[in-house]
């Protein structure tokens, strides 16, 4: 919590690389390694990042192997939780290329559209200001990886589709876009999670991008 009454609060909301799920390991990089965590220090007391991370996290599809999955239906709550916000970093779209789930690029960016129109929803019902956003699109997905294609088979290809398809969406409701997959590469030890490195080039990134686009 930031109790300074004029920070500008960031609401990220995402799956496990949001999380800063570990390669391979079921843990947690601490505080000081993820991405999220470096991106607070990096815009210092001015600014409260709100991390929204959850590892098997999809768009708006519910997942009967893990409860409580569905991005969409746990968002609303989350805006009224977070309420007001200023900035919203989206980031989803990874788990919804699971092979069981049987989704096109076209409907897992659908999904991706289904989120931003929550926030409209929202935003409306509020009456209140709407805030940036910007849309993220997922880091590719590595099938070449042992053990990948059991739970990924056909991601790879899909993941190459994201980013020209999420850029459509992104303007269409004036937000901002980045493909993620252009600054950051999957980790060989498990094909879609980030090493540290990477999340410091995302923190790195999403630092240069508030402060000269003035999120």
């Amino acid at each position: 919590m930031n109790i300074l009454p004029n920070a500008t609060r960031i609401l990220c909301f995402g799956d496990s690389n949001t999380w800063g799920y570990i390669p391979a390991s079921g843990k947690r990089y601490p505080v000081g390694v993820r991405w999220t965590s470096l991106l607070q220090e990096k815009l210092g007391n001015d600014f409260e990042i709100i991390e929204e991370g959850l590892n098997s996290r999809a768009t708006d599809i519910d997942d009967p192997k893990h409860i409580g999955k569905n991005g969409l239906t746990y968002f609303r709550p989350c805006l009224e939780t977070h309420h007001p916000i200023d900035l919203i970093i989206l980031m989803l779209g990874t788990n919804d290329m699971k092979e069981r789930f049987n989704r096109t690029p076209e409907r897992i960016t659908k999904g991706v559209e289904n989120l931003l129109l929550s926030v409209k929803e929202f935003i409306e019902e509020e009456e209140t200001i709407m805030p940036k956003i910007v849309v993220v699109s997922p880091p590719l997905v590595d099938e070449e990886v042992e053990g990948v294609k059991e739970k990924y088979l056909g991601a790879g290809e899909k993941s190459k589709h994201l980013g020209s398809l999420y850029e459509v969406i992104a303007k269409k409701y004036n937000c901002e876009f980045i493909d993620i997959a252009k600054l950051v590469s999957p980790s060989k030890k498990d094909g879609y999670h980030l090493e540290p490195e990477d999340h410091k080039k995302i923190a790195d990134y999403f630092y240069g991008l508030i402060l000269e686009a003035e999120l």
